[in-house]
């Protein structure tokens, strides 16, 4: 009988990779073509812009400054102008987006005839290219021959410069009454709130269909666990719905404030792209950084104001989370 040796023996075995180990191997490789368009598109001209941010760099790259370009970020009245226009913008967009999402959302969550067709209806809005949803509602608030100065004319109010009027809201509904306010507490331009009223109207389908997913992961048994004990109207819904509704709102809250710091595009098609429209009431930081970059070539500045708007942005979502993360009740 002969013997074979252990090094011969396992010569005639093919070689592989412990279990955990080829798992482990498999996973990164599925990871890896989401990562590589992440690293491609997202990371590397993230640092590229930072990299940008740190020269005076024009058409082409000039002297090393620094954060030179951060400094004047934030001492230009402008750049607080812009920011200032944003909040506004945030402040009316957010509120009334939560409001009437949750609202439309509630009342299509009930049984009621062709309930199908208008979630449909509500949803086609979001779904619509934003340019050309922008093109018409500019057309809307045309002040000559737009159709919401006709309707106005018809119930005996006086046509408005909507896209057109520098002047803020609050400023003008005082007017109306005789009384002079502030400049502190004119509020946003018309223009400006114009826009605001189309971006809740383009985006409000995306707020609806969220919150009917929100409202349908309420369990029913437990409302008939509180109509038991006798809870009805505004009792299911304040000690109920809005609790375990709270992650639906939570995320919406989260992605509006993001997308209300990052809008450009309906500003852009609506008001005038040089100027900010009127007197620079609708340029917000976006544009701001778009008229720097492209208009004015301050290549290096703009991606400066950028990072400025990035840590912005972070902090106010980090402090959303602080404040608001703590109250939300899961089921």
């Amino acid at each position: 009988m002969s013997l074979q040796s252990p090094v011969a023996a396992y010569a005639g075995t093919p070689w592989r990779l412990p279990k955990a180990l080829r798992e482990t191997a498999l996973g990164y490789a599925y990871v890896l073509p989401a990562f590589a368009i992440l690293l491609g598109f997202h990371f590397l001209p993230i640092f590229y812009a930072f990299y940008i941010s740190l020269f005076n760099w024009r058409i082409r790259q000039g002297p090393f400054v620094g954060l030179e370009n951060y400094q004047s970020a934030v001492s230009n009245p402008e750049f607080w102008e812009s920011l200032k226009v944003t909040f506004y913008y945030a402040l009316g967009v957010i509120p009334a987006h939560l409001v009437l999402s949750f609202l439309i959302a509630y009342a299509l969550f009930q049984q009621i005839r062709g309930r199908g067709l208008y979630r449909v209806l509500y949803f086609l809005p979001y779904m619509t290219a934003t340019v050309a949803a922008a093109l018409v509602w500019r057309w809307i608030f045309h002040s000559q021959y737009g159709i919401l100065n006709l309707a106005l004319d018809k119930i005996a109010i006086g046509p408005q410069e909507w896209l057109l009027e520098p002047r803020g809201v609050v400023e003008l509904v005082l007017g109306a009454l005789g009384v002079a306010a502030p400049e502190w507490a004119a509020g946003p331009s018309l223009a400006l709130l114009s826009v605001i009223i189309f971006t809740v109207w383009h985006g409000l389908g995306f707020g609806v269909v969220i919150m009917l997913a929100g409202l349908s992961n309420i369990s029913g048994e437990v409302y008939d666990a509180a109509r038991v004990d006798g809870a009805e109207g505004w009792a299911l819904m304040r000690h109920i719905t809005l609790p375990l509704l709270s992650p639906t709102l939570f995320f919406l809250v989260i992605v509006s404030t993001i997308g209300a710091f990052q809008s450009f595009n309906s500003i852009y098609i609506m008001t005038d792209p040089d100027h900010g429209g009127p007197l620079g009431t609708t340029r917000n930081a976006t544009m701001y950084i778009f008229q720097n970059f492209f208009e004015y070539t301050r290549l290096g500045y703009a991606s400066a104001v950028a990072f400025v708007l990035f840590v912005i942005v972070l902090a106010l979502t980090i402090f959303q989370m602080r404040v608001l993360g703590p109250r939300v009740h899961y089921q």
